[in-house]
């Protein structure tokens, strides 16, 4: 317990009391629902508006995270070396510094992510899922409503369109927070609810999510999010299964996925881009994936050094922000995860980065499929896959201070929290009830 001592004077005599303040209601990821939403809230809009607002959004978003190895260092020290892999990608970020194009700005950066990650592993420590979802609709509704306030339009140079971005500088900012907002609010709908009175609570957060994602036209949110939402669904029907029947749907599914997805990708995203009024070339992205495939093989085993390509000055970032409109020359990027790290971190930071994202995925889904059925799995699971689609043509989860690249890393420190807890599953697990993330 936290102890603070307090003087008190009564009749010229002077008492000692103690007032204890639990630990648990910080770092108990069962008892810390409050600290825990207010947490997450801010950080979220930390992770919106910091580019508005300056670094106190950042200073704050620290604040509420790292104190907390103060408080009880030991269980949130315990086990971390099991998270080895985000550690090897970090310490790799950060000895790009040696063979970087702009050394100063790669020391800066990787720093940055690094802390970043540290934050996400703490919160993974600290707060549940249900926490998670709680804050983070509390705090995507704050930062929709503030968008809906200042109500901003960006005109694309591109396809001579305009859009509406609120307070952020993309339209495809705005898209992510509010399909996350629609996610967040069925998955708390489906599993997390207690009580009638969740479904008018969340009510307001789903209509302005997606009345702001309808505005944002954000194809690559709008389209991502019901496939999303349909494997929500087959995992939650999975419960009913038992374990051998969940392992045979899910191969005969997964090749299934894999024919189509082939079969399919052509014309779908054709047909998905033309109800956007875009074509296949994805508003030039495809002409962007070129540029740093030509730009990866410069140095294709360990890069240019972390974020030391878009660098003012540079003269192939200065022609692709002449060529792209980009007159703040600032904030632009390949509009691919993979392509962003081959770049920047060579062969190895990319396979790292693809590790990572490809072993938080396989962790829950495979944990639904061949053991115990758990609504957390199903919605960092769903989180994942998200965040997954996305990396194709956005690089939410390579860069600090971007709820993709915190979602990513609590997922996986959340998985090897559940996997260090329960390595072995016996009898009474199974016979235990199936509350988890409530």
């Amino acid at each position: 317990m936290a102890r603070r001592r307090i003087g008190i004077e009564l009749h010229g005599r002077e008492f000692a009391t103690e007032m204890k303040i639990p630990k648990s209601l910080l770092v108990d990821p069962e008892k810390s629902t409050v600290y825990g939403a207010f947490a997450v809230a801010l950080s979220i809009w930390a992770f919106s508006y910091s580019s508005v607002f300056g670094p106190i959004l950042i200073l704050a978003y620290y604040a509420v995270w790292l104190p907390l190895v103060l408080v009880d260092y030991r269980r949130l020290l315990r086990h971390a070396s099991s998270a080895w892999l985000p550690l090897a990608f970090a310490f790799y970020v950060c000895l790009s510094v040696f063979w970087s194009d702009a050394p100063g700005i790669t020391l800066r950066t990787s720093i940055q992510y690094c802390s970043h990650i540290a934050c996400a592993y703490i919160a993974a420590r600290t707060v549940s899922v249900r926490t998670l979802t709680i804050g983070s609709l509390i705090g995507i509704f704050v930062v929709l409503l503030y968008s809906l306030k200042v109500g901003g339009y960006s005109y694309d140079m591109l396809d001579g369109t305009y859009n509406f971005v609120g307070a952020f500088s993309s339209k495809n900012q705005l898209g992510f927070v509010a399909s996350l907002g629609i996610y967040f609010c069925i998955v708390f709908l489906v599993f997390l609810r207690r009580g009638r009175i969740s479904f008018i609570l969340t009510a307001p957060i789903f209509v302005l999510s997606a009345y702001l994602l309808i505005m944002a036209h954000s194809a690559t949110s709008t389209a991502s999010i019901p496939a999303v939402l349909a494997l929500v669904a087959l995992l939650a029907m999975a419960k009913k299964l038992p374990l051998r029947y969940r392992r045979v749907i899910f191969v005969v599914g997964a090749c299934g996925l894999v024919v189509v997805t082939a079969v399919a990708f052509a014309g779908l995203l054709d047909f998905v881009l033309g109800a956007f009024g875009k074509d296949s070339t994805l508003t030039g992205r495809t002409y962007l994936w070129e540029q740093g495939w030509e730009a990866a093989q410069q140095a294709p085993i360990l890069g240019v050094g972390y974020a030391a390509y878009w660098v003012q000055g540079f003269a192939e970032a200065e022609r692709l922000w002449n060529e792209f409109y980009i007159t703040t020359r600032s904030g632009f990027h390949f509009h691919n995860t993979y392509i962003e790290a081959l770049v920047e971190l060579g062969y190895v930071g990319a396979t790292l980065m693809s590790l990572i994202i490809v072993r938080t995925l396989w962790g829950h889904i495979s944990a639904l499929i061949f053991r115990t059925w758990q609504a957390e799995s199903v919605i960092l699971g769903g989180v994942m896959v998200l965040l997954l689609i996305r990396s194709f043509v956005e690089i939410d989860t390579f860069n600090p201070y971007i709820m993709g690249s915190f979602l990513l890393y609590y997922s996986y420190f959340r998985l090897v929290r559940v996997h260090v807890a329960r390595p072995r599953w016996t009898a009474a697990d199974l016979a235990e009830p199936e509350t988890a993330g409530r």
